[in-house]
């Protein structure tokens, strides 16, 4: 199958500040890569540069075989880019606005309306499709902007926080659309997210980025397995008591205090719930709320950084 996205110590830095450091990726085609991280780690810096955006101060890349510097050209016209901020003329229909773009992107004119249909069919906007734009829901804009993407058939669609900003239910059904469209599609899809169940949910592979670095990469499931634990999620009246005194815990594999909570990893948690509550009051420390989760993404990622992803960021 090979890699259609090869990073080698691909780095961005402006002045002092290194907004990506040094990343190595190997992204194979035909699946759904996922970049995972919290505001400011790096992803749209990234994105960018994979895009022919930005210009990396060291190290290379190539996407679909092409040198993301030497031929940049070949790059753009392999790709699809639907960035995070909003990119649809109100005054426009959808069929319009695609036909724009088939125009743009040089779609001979023999198959552009055979490509619309094609494009229109699988966004489903319905009797939409010749109304404003202006009129569409947020999911149906997003449809639109991913169809977008896809009119000049691509090899590779990059998607930077695809469902920012928009409800749960919209959310979903686009994590739906995308999925359907990468099982129909001979393309590679790379997304930029800060939503855990997204990667896990929508990715065959995450990479999690923190401070510009690539912290770790694998299946979500694979990813998940490594921590061998189940989470025991505390609020207690003194934490930072919690925390040190439970460490010495012969059953904690690991604990952190983060977002408010304490997080402690451990194995079969269900079972140990009431040696936690007994211990804590043996410590004179009020507990106001537990549960027990198996591993998530969530979980990976604080294991690796120390915190939680917070906000709606790039």
């Amino acid at each position: 199958m090979g890699n259609v996205i090869e990073t080698t110590d691909i780095t961005k830095r402006y002045d002092d500040f290194i907004a990506v450091d040094s990343i190595n990726l190997e992204v194979p085609r035909n699946t759904v890569y996922g970049v995972l991280g919290p505001n400011g780690a790096g992803k749209t810096t990234l994105i960018s540069m994979l895009c022919t955006i930005l210009r990396p101060t060291s190290g290379t890349a190539t996407v679909n075989g092409y040198d993301i510097v030497k031929q940049a050209k070949e790059v753009r016209e392999s790709i699809g880019i639907v960035f995070q901020s909003r990119a649809l003329d109100d005054i426009l229909t959808g069929r319009e606005h695609l036909e724009m773009h088939a125009s743009l992107y040089g779609v001979p004119r023999d198959v552009r309306e055979e490509r619309i249909d094609e494009i229109l069919e699988l966004i489903a906007l319905g009797k939409k499709v010749d109304e404003y734009i202006k009129t569409y829901s947020g999911g149906m804009k997003r449809r639109l902007e991913i169809g977008r993407g896809l009119i000049h058939h691509p090899k590779v669609l990059f998607l930077d926080e695809p469902t920012l900003g928009l409800d749960p239910q919209t959310r979903e059904n686009i994590w739906e659309y995308i999925y359907n469209m990468t099982q129909t599609q001979d393309i590679t899809v790379l997304l930029t997210t800060h939503y855990m169940e997204e990667a896990d949910q929508l990715c065959d592979e995450v990479a999690i980025i923190n401070k510009g670095e690539i912290i770790t990469a694998d299946s979500p499931s694979n990813l998940k397995r490594e921590l061998k634990a189940d989470t025991i999620t505390l609020k207690v009246n003194d934490p930072e008591k919690f925390v040190e005194k439970a460490k010495e815990l012969k059953f904690t594999r690991d604990i952190f205090f983060t977002g408010g909570e304490v997080k402690m990893m451990v194995e079969r948690g269900e079972n140990l719930v009431p040696e936690v509550v007994e211990f804590a009051s043996s410590q004179g420390i009020h507990i106001n709320s537990i549960e027990v989760e198996h591993p998530n993404l969530e979980d990976v990622f604080i294991k690796y950084t120390g915190s939680k992803i917070v906000g709606e960021g790039r």
